[in-house]
């Protein structure tokens, strides 16, 4: 904080030990504040939001120092107080100690003493206010308030404001209009690689002739109401026009959305709440259809993971799973070609969303302990290196097989509409040789990248976790009973997880703990919900994408767009792969190839190429949802927890993904494109269908 910005109110009935305080702070550069009651100060802090620090009296008139500073707490959660007792008692010490003091003095106080406490203090202030989510940077001149800082940025607030505008508010283009008006031309249950209208998720329950309009409509109950010939009442229908202006108002929200994740324009949450907000008052949904759009299984989902992960590591099972996971990354270059290539292979059979739920606090602790040997306050590079290697190399093991996510079970069903589903072994053979060079060439990018940058030089997670399982001494109850419901969990996943979904398990692995008192609800209480609400919103972005028809829109748009060349072959499969790879960014993986595979994969039957070239394509590239936190529940999680465990500020931002992303989702491209279909692929080839 610059100097002389900081307030600092002293509350003591001794007027002559106030004078000479302040006297003292003041030619710290300090500007101090006095008054002599809690009564006094009240106000005075509820109305400053420059006050840091508080240096206070124990012995108040007509009230405890402590209880004042309760009170004052209420309004200001990160004020920071240096308390001077009378009582000069450990009694006394410990119950400010209690209370979070920073300082506590028995009376009479060395006053040079306690400047330098509130020195110290001050420039502690900025760790404080992260801790409690407050923006520890100050605005000094009109475009610094508006450029503002994560959280809080105006410009670009204003900025979306206008561009949501502009989009939402303009005529809905003709192809638009076209597309959520034509009628369906196969009967239902039936395909048509010619029908405009067969990308639509909801394809198979539309009649012969019925529009996305009316199914939009008719599924979400939506219309117009008017009077019949006979005079009564009765409901029609959205217009095409209608359902279209509906699609423009989620086609706006995605852009607004995007631009205040990826800019943190306004907090996570707010922005998925603001999602909730534009779906209600834009009437895409009736209040029940958008609640569940946003309680999806991969929302329940992340919450329990979240919560399991307090269990894993308040247990310390976490650091047992470090011995197994990182007993031989003795080094950087180990723990980057060694342990994520594996990782990545691992998410080929296991949720990329549980394993990186399990390693991020491995790797949490791993830096909180290099930072500590090395003697430093920080290495933000090193939190930056192992969250986002460890998120990317999460994604790219979904190529590998089926078993990777629901986004390849949904290609599966799609290709298996027109009679060319590939089995397991198949999946296997053209998927998995893509998920080790993918997931090589990404960690020789971060380790490039940084190594240079880290400030920490030494880096033997293998023995730092070894000492720190060590030290916590033999295995306890607790942690076996973690460690059994956690694996109960895991093998619901695997085996059950088509019937129970990814939220059902968890939430029982949740009621077990609970019940076993292992977790406590305060425990899950103070997960992060900024990231549950952050899915929560990007679950009801995507569905009412889909469901308006303007996921398919962007989807024909862009194929449309494409030179003839591209709609065949190995062209298809490269059109079909960059545009999912970039819609996957900003919505569900699932969504994204549920909305974009019944499109690519009859354009491949239309243009002579195999459907597995185009069907793999948009599945392997639905898992390079690298640019955002909310690209998928790994990079939430991973973002929930890179922050620093002393101070608890945030150390890698939104910006880090969207750089790095955009960087790895270019490497991606270009390993799935020269690798596998301009390599192996020729090689292998593809059978008859």
């Amino acid at each position: 904080m610059r100097a002389g910005r900081e307030r600092v109110l002293i509350i003591d009935p001794d007027a002559a030990l106030r004078r000479r305080l302040v006297r003292r702070l003041r030619s710290r550069g300090l500007r101090a504040l006095e008054v002599d009651s809690g009564e006094q100060a009240l106000p005075i802090v509820r109305a400053n939001r420059e006050i840091a620090v508080i240096v206070l009296a124990r012995e108040l008139p007509g009230v405890d120092g402590l209880q004042a500073l309760q009170e004052m707490r209420a309004f200001r959660p990160e004020l920071q107080a240096i308390v001077l007792s009378s009582e000069q008692s450990l009694e006394a010490a410990e119950q400010a100690g209690r209370a979070g003091v920073h300082r506590f003095f028995a009376k009479p106080a060395d006053l040079a003493e306690v400047t330098e406490a509130v020195g110290a203090a001050c420039r502690e202030r900025p760790n404080v206010l992260a801790r409690h989510g407050l923006d520890p940077r100050e605005s000094h001149t009109v475009f610094s308030w508006l450029l503002g800082s994560s959280g809080s940025r105006p410009l670009f607030v204003l900025l979306g404001a206008i561009v949501f505008a502009l989009i939402a508010l303009g005529s809905p283009p003709a192809g638009l209009l076209d597309l959520v008006g034509a009628g369906k031309t196969a009967p239902a249950g039936q395909a048509s690689g010619e029908d405009p209208a067969f990308g639509y998720a909801d394809y198979r329950k539309m009649a012969r002739g019925e529009s996305i309009a009316e199914q939009y409509s008719r599924t979400y109950d939506l219309g117009a109401e008017e009077t019949g010939a006979d005079g009564a009442p009765r409901t029609v229908p959205l217009t095409a026009r209608a359902t279209a202006s509906r699609a423009q108002v989620m086609l706006a929200l995605i852009v607004l959305a995007a631009l205040f994740w990826a800019t943190g324009a306004a907090p996570l949450g707010v922005t998925a709440m603001l999602i909730g907000v534009v779906m209600y008052f834009g009437d895409v949904m009736k209040p029940d259809d958008i609640a569940r759009s946003f309680a999806r299984d991969a929302v329940i989902f992340i919450f329990g993971v979240l919560a399991i992960s307090r269990a894993i590591t308040k247990t310390g099972l976490d650091r047992r799973l470090g011995l197994l996971l990182l007993g031989r990354a003795r080094n950087l270059p180990t723990l980057m070609f060694v342990f994520l290539p594996l990782l990545s292979l691992a998410c080929g059979f296991i949720s990329e969303h549980a394993l990186v739920a399990f390693t991020m606090p491995l790797f949490v602790m791993i830096y909180a302990t290099a930072v500590r040997e090395s003697n430093i306050r920080g290495d933000r590079a090193l939190m930056i290196l192992f969250t986002l290697s460890l998120c990317y190399a999460a994604n790219v093991g979904g190529p590998g097989s089926p078993a990777a996510g629901g986004r390849n079970a949904i290609m599966i069903a799609i290709l298996g509409d027109y009679g060319a589903a590939p089995t397991f072994k198949d999946w296997l053979i053209y998927g998995m040789p893509l998920v080790p060079v993918m997931s090589l060439v990404v960690a020789a990018y971060f380790f490039l990248f940084f190594r240079k940058k880290i400030r920490v030089k030494e880096l033997n997670a293998a023995r730092i976790v070894a000492a720190s399982s060590r030290r916590i001494g033999p295995i306890t109850r607790d942690e076996i009973v973690t460690a059994i419901v956690l694996l109960a969990v895991i093998v619901l996943w695997i085996g059950a997880s088509d019937r129970l979904g990814m939220g059902g398990p968890v939430l029982l692995g949740l009621v077990a703990l609970n019940v076993l008192r292992v977790l406590h609800w305060r425990d899950i209480a103070s997960i992060h919900w900024d990231v549950v609400f952050l899915y929560a919103g990007a679950s009801a972005l995507g569905k009412g994408l889909a469901a308006t028809g303007g996921a398919l829109y962007v989807a024909d748009s862009f194929l449309n767009l494409l030179p003839e060349s591209m709609l065949t072959g190995t062209g298809l499969a490269i059109a079909a792969s960059l545009f999912t790879g970039i819609m996957t960014n900003f919505m569900s993986d699932g969504a994204a190839v549920s909305t974009i595979g019944p499109i690519t994969v009859p354009m491949a039957m239309l243009g002579n190429a195999h459907p597995w070239m185009v069907g793999f394509a948009t599945a392997y590239a639905s898992s390079f949802a690298h640019m955002l936190v909310i690209g998928t529940p790994s990079n939430a999680l991973a973002y929930a927890m890179a922050k620093n465990p002393v101070t608890g500020r945030q150390l890698v931002g939104l910006k880090d993904f969207l750089f790095h992303g955009l960087i790895v989702l270019l490497i991606c491209f270009a390993v799935l494109w020269l690798w596998a279909f301009l390599g192996y692929w020729k090689w292998i080839g593809f059978p008859a269908v």
